[in-house]
C-alpha cells in the first residue's frame, strides 16, 4: 500500500464538565486526507483549502505527527499529504486533534499497522502540543477510536473507551475565533474545594449515564461549574442560546472544547433540528456569522475510505 484516502472526524472535547478528560466524535463535520509514501525521510503537505494552514511540517500539526513517526522508524520513508480541512480552525470542533489523528491513522495504514491505538494517540498528540501548547488528548483519542473516550492518565498514557448512546448532535459555530492556548489563559488557578466536589459528581454521573444509556442521567450531569462560567464570556449569545435549547428539549450541552462553537445533546433528530433553529434565531439576532451542523455521534472514528 503505498497511498491511503481517509476520513477525519471532528470532536467535541471535555463534554461540559469533563474538561481534558472526555472527548467524542462527531459524524460531521470532517476532513478528507490523503497520505503517499516516500522513499525519503521528509514530509510533503499540500492544502486543498482556503485555511491558509502552514505547509512547513514543522509548523504544521499534521506535518509535526508524521515527522515524530519517521524518527521513530528510522527508515529511508516520508510521506506526502494532501489535506482538505472541513472543519474550520478554532472552531474548537476538534480541527487540530483531526489533522492529526488522521495523519497518525493514515501513516500506521500504509505502515501494515505495526502501531496500537495507544502509540497512534501519542503521535497525534504532539500535533496537539503544538496547537495549543499542552498534550492533550480528549480531541485525539475519540477521532482514532469513534464514540466517547475517558482521558484517565496522560503520563502513563490510560484512555477508556466508552460506549456512545444513540443521541443527536446540534452544534454551532459563530464565525469568530477562540485559540486553544488563549481560552486556557484565561482559567482560574485555584477553585474552591465545594465546586470540585460538584464537578466530580457530575462527570462521575455523566460517564455513569453514558455506560447505562441513561438519558436523564446525562442531562442532569451536563453542568460546569469550573469552565464554563469563564469561557462562555468569550462566546456572544452562549447563554440564550443554552437557556432556549434546554426549553426546547435538549438533554443539555455547553461549549464544545475551548469555543467557540456550541453543542446540544437529544434524543430525536426533531428536537435536533429544532435546536439548529433556536441557534439560528439567536446569532441571526445578534447578527453574528455562523454554521449549524445537525449530526450525530460517530462511532468509528478515523475511517478509510480506500487502499488505492
Amino acid at each position: 500500500m503505498h497511498q491511503v484516502k481517509i476520513k477525519s472526524p471532528a470532536t467535541v472535547a471535555n463534554l461540559v464538565c469533563g474538561f481534558d478528560i472526555l472527548g467524542m466524535a462527531l459524524t460531521e463535520p470532517f476532513d478528507i486526507m490523503q497520505l503517499r509514501l516516500l522513499d525519503e525521510p521528509k514530509v510533503i503537505i499540500h492544502n486543498k483549502d482556503s485555511f491558509g494552514l502552514p505547509t512547513d511540517p514543522e509548523k504544521n500539526v499534521a506535518g509535526v505527527v508524521l515527522l515524530s513517526i519517521i524518527e521513530q522508524m528510522n527508515q529511508k520513508i516520508g510521506f506526502e499529504v494532501e489535506i482538505e480541512k472541513h472543519i474550520k480552525p478554532g472552531s474548537g470542533l476538534g480541527s487540530s486533534a483531526a489533522s492529526a489523528a488522521g495523519a497518525a491513522v493514515a501513516a500506521n495504514f500504509l505502515l501494515q499497522h505495526i502501531f496500537s491505538t495507544d502509540d497512534m494517540i501519542r503521535f497525534a498528540m504532539n500535533g496537539e502540543k503544538l496547537a495549543s501548547g499542552v498534550k492533550h488528548a480528549d480531541n485525539i483519542a475519540p477521532c482514532i477510536s469513534g464514540a466517547v473516550s475517558l482521558i484517565r492518565s496522560i503520563y502513563p498514557l490510560d484512555i477508556i473507551s466508552i460506549p456512545a448512546p444513540d443521541l443527536f448532535v446540534t452544534a454551532v459555530h459563530p464565525q469568530i475565533e477562540v485559540k486553544t492556548s488563549d481560552a486556557r489563559q484565561i482559567l482560574k488557578k485555584q477553585i474552591l474545594l465545594k465546586d470540585a466536589i460538584k464537578q466530580w459528581g457530575n462527570i462521575a454521573g455523566l460517564v455513569t449515564g453514558l455506560l447505562k444509556n441513561d438519558h436523564n442521567l446525562i442531562g442532569r450531569s451536563l453542568e460546569d461549574v469550573i469552565i464554563e462560567p469563564v469561557r462562555s464570556i468569550l462566546i456572544p449569545g452562549f447563554d440564550e442560546v443554552k437557556r432556549k435549547c434546554r426549553e426546547v428539549g435538549a438533554l443539555g450541552g455547553g461549549i464544545s472544547g475551548s469555543g467557540p462553537s456550541v453543542f446540544m445533546l437529544s434524543e430525536d433528530e426533531v428536537t435536533a433540528r429544532d435546536l439548529e433553529q433556536v441557534m439560528k434565531d439567536v446569532y441571526d439576532k445578534i447578527g453574528v456569522e455562523y454554521n449549524t451542523y445537525v449530526t450525530t455521534i460517530n462511532k468509528n472514528g478515523v475511517e478509510v475510505m480506500n487502499d488505492e
